[in-house]
């Protein structure tokens, strides 16, 4: 029987994948497959989502541009990633209220502060030398997505449960 988990979160354009996708696959590891490629929001794991949908709906948020400006390798979790030097300010915004909005529904989250992070490559060993330039994309976020992703023996699949486009708060 599949094992489904579930968690938000902010999809690049698909050329942006793309090109993430072309430079995870000139490292060693399990580089991430562009459909795969997301921004992790809220992490919520093997719930019933239907309180995720009614707070997601209450959640304001300006839309901005993620910068894809840095590529670290975690020793820790043996991935490595992109991302922003410092997440931008809407994004920041956007996460707190998902979170309150979530553990106001009941839900219980990671403790750990949110770290702006895409994996563009899994069980990876340290990089023998400095990671090459990032190329240069560009990532919108407007929307926010509830996914679901549910584990076989062939690997995880993730499906669009609902989006939430992006809106400030009259």
């Amino acid at each position: 029987m599949p094992d489904s988990r579930y968690f938000f979160a902010a999809w690049p354009p698909a050329d942006t994948a793309a090109a993430l996708a072309a430079w995870g696959k000139g490292l060693e590891g399990r580089p991430t497959a562009a459909p795969k490629i997301h921004l992790t929001l809220a992490f919520l794991g093997a719930v019933a989502p239907d309180k995720a949908l009614e707070a997601a709906r209450r959640v304001a948020g300006r839309p901005h541009a993620l910068p894809i400006e840095r590529a670290q390798y975690w020793k820790h979790n043996r991935i490595v990633w992109a991302g922003p030097w410092e997440a931008p300010v809407a994004l920041k915004a956007l996460v707190e209220a998902l979170h309150l909005e979530l553990r106001c529904s009941g839900y219980v989250l990671e403790a750990r502060p949110f770290a702006a992070h895409v994996t563009l490559a899994r069980s990876a060993p340290p990089p023998p030398r400095e990671l090459a330039p990032l190329p240069r994309v560009e990532w919108p976020v407007d929307e926010l997505r509830l996914v679901r992703s549910t584990n076989s023996p062939r690997g995880s699949a993730y499906e669009v449960v609902e989006r939430f486009r992006l809106r400030s708060r009259a």
